[in-house]
């Protein structure tokens, strides 16, 4: 894989086309908003698209546009194979049989990484690392289209993950669409919210409703591509929200418990860094001044101390010039953090357990 055509400059596309870049992958970019072709150029992501023949053409536009690009590409002749990064992934498929695509070169894919910002200023060259990305090729896939399209996956530092189409649209239904509403219904709420309640929001607040912020009529196409499946896990979500209503208005809390213990063992399930098994890290706190160069100052400590930073989370303070930052690490080195930490003049709590 030497020359790839990204059409579509927006997050994700913009993102791959970094990600190749730092593997010196030659990248031309195509989109319909000549502003963010432009954009995508000046962070680096490649050169505008003039009609060159590439190995791979990488099709990063809204689900139901997805048959139509690949269609017009084909027709061109522009590529050995195409890919695509769609959200849902029976819709597409349904449409690039019904217009007639050649599908021996249509390797169907959908990498599990995103932001809640959109655009190609919030594109990353690291956003894929670690992170699955699904591929949807069925039997008439060519080998060598494939190849291509997971050549292009572990090229941007992600994980492979052979599904079949359907399934895939079940299981996002489930990790992640069904999630984004039920976020935005939380966020929702908060307009019926006075400034004392809001002041008084703290960090799992903001951790619910992060992903509302997304883009409402990017989201409508992704959800209008996957209805049945993401209503099916809404609807099992909200019974268990009525039932728990219903118990807290009873005093029966029994119900409310139940659910709490499942929310529990669901979480436990959630694969860990790098999409990898779980483990038990220990959070270790800092209290932090709001001052330029003070989380450089913390991660360069935490590298004197030869301690490895798995995970970081920042909680501010409400009105006042100082946040908590929790730095996760293995157990052996809680202690050997804290007081390199100690030692540089932050104020480390106890560390639980310790």
């Amino acid at each position: 894989m030497q020359k790839v055509l990204v059409v579509g400059t927006g997050l994700i596309g913009t993102s791959v086309a970094l990600a190749l870049r730092e593997k010196d992958v030659a990248v031309y970019l195509s989109d319909i908003d000549a502003d963010s072709v432009r954009l995508a150029r000046e962070l680096g992501a490649g050169q505008e698209w003039t009609g060159q023949d590439v190995d791979l053409a990488l099709i990063a536009v809204p689900p139901h546009l997805v048959g139509e690009r690949l269609a017009d590409l084909q027709k061109q002749g522009v590529a050995r194979a195409y890919t695509d990064v769609a959200s849902v992934k029976a819709d597409p498929i349904a449409d690039a049989q019904r217009l007639g695509c050649d599908l021996t070169t249509y390797v169907p894919g959908h990498p599990l990484a995103g932001r809640e910002r959109s655009g190609p200023a919030a594109a990353r060259a690291d956003l894929f690392l670690g992170r699955p990305w699904a591929l949807c090729h069925g039997d008439e896939t060519s080998a060598d289209a494939v190849e291509l399209a997971r050549d292009l996956v572990l090229t941007c530092g992600a994980k492979a993950v052979t599904v079949d189409a359907d399934e895939h649209d079940l299981a996002v239904a489930l990790v992640s669409h069904a999630p984004h509403v039920v976020s935005s219904a939380v966020a929702a709420s908060l307009q019926s919210g006075d400034d004392v309640a809001l002041g008084l929001a703290g960090q799992g607040l903001r951790d619910v409703t992060r992903i509302a912020a997304g883009d409402p009529l990017l989201w409508r196409m992704i959800l209008s591509g996957n209805m049945q499946p993401v209503a099916g896990v809404l609807e099992r979500i909200a019974a268990d929200l009525a039932a728990a209503a219903s118990a807290l208005r009873s005093g029966d809390l029994d119900d409310v418990t139940d659910l709490l213990r499942r929310g529990v063992d669901g979480h436990a399930r959630i694969p860990g860094k790098h999409s990898g098994p779980v483990r038990d890290y220990v959070a270790v706190q800092v209290v932090l001044q709001d001052r330029p160069g003070e989380l450089a100052r913390l991660f360069n400590a935490a590298g004197l101390a030869d301690v490895n930073i798995e995970d970081v989370r920042i909680e501010h303070s409400t009105g006042l010039p100082v946040g908590v930052a929790e730095m996760f690490v293995r157990p052996q080195d809680t202690d050997r953090l804290a007081e390199a930490l100690r030692f540089h003049g932050w104020h480390v709590p106890p560390v639980a357990g310790r």
